[in-house]
């Protein structure tokens, strides 16, 4: 196999006359037929980010969108089917939610708990799944959740589930309707991992059902999850032990 490089990101101006990529570079017809060969290679397309501001710019328009659509198609024809032709918090986000579990920092969202975050080849989204994580009350609104990354025998804290997920038309939701109504204070330091916005903690909001814990196979009292401004959601759960989490999971 090839030696793999580490490419710094460089950030140029959009193709200006000193910007040294204009001078025989590709169309970008050309670049978008060479990536649906490489059906959307999200490590190429991180790669050719990392050229200049210019082919940045061109792989957030266009090649996270064709890598997102292609990874959830049925997700994101739901997504857009309220008339918005993008997605809240960008395609790029998007794309790190569907691959990239965040796991959580020492001292950040989750008090004490250190997991390293990691990519996933593939991960399930439910609309049905994310029915369980919202108040009968808002249960008019769309989230999609994905099925929990799995971090077993954490010391003190158990077998540890990392989950995420997004809602359809954030910003006119119940759930954030009553997010502000209850006067949830954002996070003091810490920003959502797929797109850097401020997040709002659910628990401290009072708004995490006990149905969530049934979804996940977790213990009711060890669920905790955040939504971002752009309606990215991330949370972490206890699991409970495989023979009991199997009837949990049929509530």
């Amino acid at each position: 196999m090839p030696h793999t490089k580490l490419h710094v990101k460089q950030y140029r101006c959009i193709h200006s006359s000193s910007c040294p990529c204009t001078k025989g570079h590709l169309s970008e017809d050309v670049i978008l037929l060479a990536f649906q060969q490489l059906n959307w290679n999200p490590r190429m397309i991180a790669t050719l980010s990392c050229v200049c501001k210019w082919f940045d710019d061109f792989a957030k328009r266009v090649l996270w969108k064709e890598f997102c659509h292609t990874r959830a198609p049925k997700m994101l024809e739901d997504l857009a089917s309220s008339g918005s032709h993008s997605v809240d918090g960008s395609w790029k986000a998007l794309g790190k939610l569907l691959l990239y579990c965040s796991g959580c920092t020492k001292g950040g969202l989750f008090n004490n708990v250190q997991v390293p975050g990691h990519f996933v080849y593939r991960t399930r989204f439910s609309r049905t799944s994310g029915k369980s994580f919202l108040l009968p009350q808002c249960r008019s609104d769309v989230l999609y959740v994905s099925d929990p990354c799995e971090h077993l025998d954490q010391g003190d804290e158990g077998d540890l589930g990392f989950f995420r997920g997004i809602f359809k038309s954030f910003s006119g939701s119940r759930v954030r309707k009553m997010l502000i109504d209850r006067d949830a204070k954002f996070h003091p330091t810490e920003v959502c991992p797929y797109c850097k916005a401020k997040l709002w903690s659910m628990l401290q909001a009072n708004m995490v059902p006990r149905s969530a814990g049934g979804r996940l196979g977790a213990y009711d009292e060890c669920v905790e999850y955040y939504v971002c401004l752009n309606g990215h959601m991330l949370g972490i759960c206890t699991l409970l032990p495989l023979s009991d989490s199997e009837g949990a999971s049929e509530v």
